[in-house]
């Protein structure tokens, strides 16, 4: 029986994270033939999601939050933005204990993190601050009782710079034993097996080339980039993935 794929005329148009995480994929798919079948645009995850959910992309590399708001989604890829403890990069920046936080602003360009950050208070933490979704220059608004969500490349600079750093991930698992999906390669039908086969082997080869990667990245910090996504990142969206992926979604739809 002949099955319906996403029949898309060529090229097909694909968001993905501008973030440093995804430089071996970008960097896999403009040094791949497929770059000529691709419209590939780099927007913040939450642009990603947005044109996703408005049809404006085929297919994205979004926060796995938005997963059940579309109506027919597939994940169709073997790679992922996730991390097996710290990520470094999505973390809740404070000048007080957790215990003390009122408010926690969070970060506009995230919906994963968002969910993630309620979760823990929720489940891990056992605190009920204030939530409130922050405008675009709240970083400068964090400090005493108000702590904040800070998401990508963004968070490296803050390391420093608050006395309480809590790395989302890291959290997500001493509270689970397992490791995190922040984004994921989604689509909003199912799309060519010749499409996706190859769409695959143009992010394994940038997987497979990261230091080259980075160098071609034009990122002023390279080592620590090649660190970051040698040794921080954690690209396969395996079985344990795919378990701590859906505990999370199922939180998520019952905790409304």
């Amino acid at each position: 029986m002949s099955r319906n794929f996403f029949r898309l005329e060529y090229p097909i148009k694909i968001s993905a994270v501008s973030y440093s995480n995804t430089v071996p994929f970008i960097y896999g798919l403009r040094n791949h033939a497929i770059i000529k079948q691709i419209d590939l645009s780099l927007d913040n995850p939450a642009d990603c999601a947005s044109k996703l959910l408005n049809k404006e992309v085929d297919l994205g590399l979004v926060p796995v939050a938005i997963i059940p708001q579309l109506l027919d989604p597939h994940i169709v890829s073997d790679f992922c933005i996730g991390a097996d403890g710290a990520v470094e990069t999505v973390c809740l920046f404070s000048d007080v204990p957790l215990n003390e936080i009122q408010e926690v602003l969070l970060d506009y360009q995230s919906r994963t993190s968002v969910q993630l950050v309620r979760y823990l208070a929720e489940n891990s933490w056992h605190i009920s601050p204030k939530w409130t979704s922050a405008s675009a220059d709240f970083i400068q608004e964090i400090g005493g009782t108000t702590a904040g969500v800070v998401i990508g490349d963004r968070a490296f600079d803050l390391l420093q710079k608050h006395r309480y750093v809590i790395d989302l991930s890291e959290e997500w698992k001493k509270h689970t034993g397992l490791p995190f999906v922040f984004a994921c390669w989604v689509s909003r039908r199912e799309l060519s097996p010749d499409f996706v086969s190859e769409f695959n082997r143009a992010l394994s080869s940038g997987l497979e080339n990261r230091e080259k990667a980075v160098a071609e990245s034009g990122v002023s910090s390279a080592h620590d980039l090649v660190r970051y996504v040698q040794n921080v990142i954690s690209y396969d969206l395996d079985d344990k993935k795919r378990l701590a992926m859906k505990l999370f979604l199922d939180w998520m739809s019952k905790s409304g």
